[in-house]
């Protein structure tokens, strides 16, 4: 299961007992991802979700507040990359009065219009903001992160969240009361549509919170961590990998420079000290200088162990010229 789809499932285990938070919530929902469907003389809104359990959790608040009367329609026509996708129509003339205090329809001189902006009644108190935010999210947030859990591999697809709408003034109005609680997306235009985009971890965990997603903040959190420390433990293995390839390319140099000298001049031509080191070397070739200070007895530092070896390559150059 996706991230982003576990996270709305999370934020629709909790039930919203306030009504007018209920009624936000709807509001939320059905302008950031509501179409009008026309069929024959009956117009309907519909919305289409991922989430399966988007449906019942709407029918309990259209029963709490409306009573049996009405209901919505779901079917099950949608499947896109392997994805269930569900739809659910509210039928205008039956879900007049809903819709009216959802703030989606209203009735002026030439009849039934639809409206685009945000019911302002619904961003006065802080829970029915919140609310309405959830409603948005649930409906057109999607995210490309990935948890290095879900996986046996890293995860490199880094930290994207966005909200994908075909009205730009309302992703204007939504980044607007994002940022009244500190998170700042920025919109961009796609092909068709526009998209409200966050690519900060902490600013995302902040979203997650706001809505309620409280596991999903931990999960991020926990993600955070893991990838810095597989990030910390790659930057040591390729530090030790680094210096064991120095290590074995200083020790070939120094092996071919005894060698040439053996092939030549012969390793006594050299003087005892020069000598000592290169027997020292030629029996541990594949050696640290300061495993091979560990491994003798000569009384020298790292530094004058080093200082002989590039004697020898040096006469080892000034033969083979």
């Amino acid at each position: 299961m996706s991230f982003s789809r576990e996270s709305k499932q999370e934020i629709l285990r909790a039930e919203i007992e306030d009504d007018t938070c209920a009624l936000a919530f709807l509001s939320g929902l059905i302008h950031s991802c509501g179409e009008i469907k026309k069929v024959g003389s009956k117009v309907a809104i519909k919305i289409v979700s991922d989430v399966e359990e988007l449906f019942e959790y709407c029918q309990k608040i259209i029963k709490r507040l409306y009573g049996d009367d009405i209901k919505a329609e779901l079917s099950e026509n949608y499947n896109i990359n392997k994805n269930l996708y569900y739809e659910i129509s509210f039928d205008v003339e039956k879900f007049k009065s809903l819709l009216l205090d959802v703030g989606v329809i209203d009735f002026d001189d030439n009849g039934l219009t639809f409206k685009f902006e945000i019911e302002k009644n619904f961003l006065i108190e802080d829970e029915c903001r919140r609310a309405f935010i959830k409603g948005v999210y649930i409906a057109s947030s999607t995210s490309s992160i990935k948890l290095s859990a879900d996986t046996a591999q890293s995860c490199g697809s880094g930290y994207h969240l966005e909200f994908v709408s075909q009205s730009h003034p309302f992703l204007i109005e939504l980044a607007s009361l994002l940022a009244e609680y500190g998170i700042i997306g920025k919109i961009f235009e796609r092909k068709n549509s526009f998209v409200l985009y966050i690519k900060d971890a902490q600013t995302i965990q902040d979203l997650l919170a706001l809505v309620g997603a409280n596991n999903s903040v931990l999960q991020i959190a926990n993600e955070m961590v893991t990838r810095e420390l597989r990030n910390k433990v790659n930057r040591q293995v390729n530090c030790i990998n680094a210096n064991i390839n120095k290590t074995v390319e200083a020790s070939f140099k120094q092996v071919a420079a005894i060698n040439t000298i053996i092939n030549t001049i012969g390793l006594e031509s050299l003087s005892e000290d020069l000598q000592e080191v290169a027997v020292l070397r030629l029996a541990n070739q594949e050696e640290s200088l300061d495993e091979l200070l560990k491994l003798s007895t000569i009384k020298l530092t790292r530094s004058g162990l080093n200082h002989r070896f590039r004697k020898i390559i040096k006469i080892a150059s000034t033969l083979e010229e």
